[in-house]
C-alpha cells in the first residue's frame, strides 16, 4: 500500500487526524452508453515479418504466438512467425501485439503505417466485442491508438491530422468500452478544443480518474484544487494530485510540479482533509 508515503506528505507539523469513513469521493457523474457510428476504416493487408519462417505454420494454433517463451535469440524469428500466424487467424491480441511492436519499433523496424493497419483491422472486425471480455481491452486500446494517429496524422502518408475523427474514435472506446485512456483523451479534446467545454472535460476526467488513470487524476486534481471551470474543492483536488504523483511514470514529469504547487498552497485544514479523502478512497479500493 502507499498510504504511509502519502500521509507523510499531507500531514504537516506532526499533527494526527482521525479518519472519517464513508465519505463520498467520486462525483457520481454519468452519461449514456450509446453505441458509436460504424467505423468503415480503410486498411491495407498486413505485412509479414522478414526472416526465417517456422517449418510448418499449418501445425501452429493461434495461441502459439502469444505464449511466453524463454527461447534463445536464434528462435526469435520462429516466435515472430507464430505471432504473425495468430494475427493472420484474426486473433485481436496478436494483432494488437504486432501493432504495438511496429509502433514502438520493439523487435521490428518501426513502421507507423503497419501499426495503423493492425489497429484498424482490430477496430473494423471487433467493434461489437462485449465489454469486459478478454479481448475487449485489446479492441478498446486499438481505438485509442487510432485516435492518436488521427489526432496528429502520420508524416509522409495518407493519414492526415483529423481531430474530429480522433474524437469519434475516443468517444466510441470511452462510451462503449468504458476505457479510461479513451475517457482521458476525450476530456483533453473537450478542454483544448475551440470553443472548449471544460465542464464536459471535467466529467470525462472524473470517470477516468475513478478507474485509476494517472494523468486524469492529475488534471482533475489540478482543476479542482485551483477551482478552474468548477467550484473549488481544494482537499479533493489535492487527494487526486497525490494519487497521480504516486503512479506517474518517467514520461509524466509534469505531474509532480502540479502536486508540489498544490501542497505549498494548501492550508493545514485542506491537507488534513485531503488525507481523510485519500484514506477513505484507498479503503474503498481494497473492499
Amino acid at each position: 500500500m502507499r498510504v504511509s508515503d502519502r500521509a507523510s506528505c499531507l500531514v504537516t507539523g506532526g499533527k494526527g487526524i482521525a479518519l472519517v469513513s464513508g465519505l463520498c469521493i467520486a462525483a457520481g457523474l454519468g452519461f449514456g452508453t450509446a453505441r458509436g457510428p460504424v467505423l468503415g476504416l480503410t486498411i491495407q493487408p498486413a505485412f509479414a515479418f522478414d526472416g526465417t519462417t517456422a517449418p510448418s505454420t499449418a501445425s501452429l494454433t493461434p495461441d502459439d504466438g502469444l505464449r511466453p517463451t524463454n527461447r534463445p535469440l536464434d528462435d526469435k524469428a520462429k516466435a515472430l512467425t507464430a505471432l504473425q500466424y495468430a494475427a493472420d487467424q484474426g486473433q485481436p491480441a496478436a494483432q494488437w501485439k504486432l501493432g504495438r511492436m511496429y509502433a514502438d519499433g520493439d523487435g521490428v523496424p518501426q513502421d507507423q503505417i503497419r501499426a495503423f493497419n493492425y489497429f484498424s483491422e482490430i477496430a473494423n472486425t471487433h467493434p461489437d466485442e462485449a465489454p469486459g471480455s478478454a479481448q475487449a481491452r485489446f479492441v478498446a486500446n486499438a481505438f485509442v491508438s487510432l485516435g492518436h494517429y488521427y489526432l496528429n496524422g502520420i508524416p509522409n502518408s495518407k493519414i492526415k491530422a483529423n481531430p474530429a475523427r480522433a474524437r469519434e474514435l475516443y468517444a466510441y472506446a470511452a462510451t462503449y468500452f468504458g476505457d479510461a485512456d479513451a475517457q482521458y483523451e476525450l476530456g483533453k479534446l473537450y478542454l483544448d478544443s475551440t470553443p472548449s467545454d471544460p465542464h464536459e472535460a471535467a466529467r470525462w476526467f472524473q470517470l477516468a480518474a475513478n478507474k485509476g488513470q494517472c494523468r486524469a487524476e492529475a488534471v482533475l486534481g489540478d482543476i479542482l484544487f485551483k477551482g478552474q471551470y468548477v467550484p473549488r474543492q481544494a482537499a479533493r483536488g489535492l487527494m487526486w494530485l497525490t494519487l497521480s504523483k504516486d503512479c506517474a511514470g518517467s514520461d509524466e514529469t509534469w505531474v509532480k510540479p502540479l502536486y508540489d504547487n498544490a501542497v505549498r498552497r494548501a492550508s493545514d485544514d485542506e491537507r488534513a482533509m485531503a488525507l481523510v479523502y485519500l484514506e477513505d478512497w484507498l479503503k474503498g479500493r481494497r473492499e
